[in-house]
């Protein structure tokens, strides 16, 4: 059985601070921007205060990758 890999799309996990980078997700979805399907953003209330495991637990999820963004 052969997978495709032009169809494979990494699922991406987003952690916005809720102060800076979310507010510019936000802003872009207004905008009527688009972005992949497969990147997920959830809020977060400081970049800065983040716990190290939450980035592990996503990986252990199944995310292809993990952004933190402030």
């Amino acid at each position: 059985m052969s997978i495709d890999k032009s169809e494979w799309q990494p699922k991406i996990i987003v952690f916005a601070c809720n102060w800076c980078s979310y507010a510019a997700a936000d802003l872009a979805g207004l905008n009527h921007l688009e972005y992949p399907a497969d990147v997920r953003i959830i809020r977060t209330p400081c970049s800065g205060r983040m716990d190290p495991l939450l980035v592990l637990r996503a990986f252990n999820r199944g995310a292809d990758g993990v952004l933190l963004s402030g």
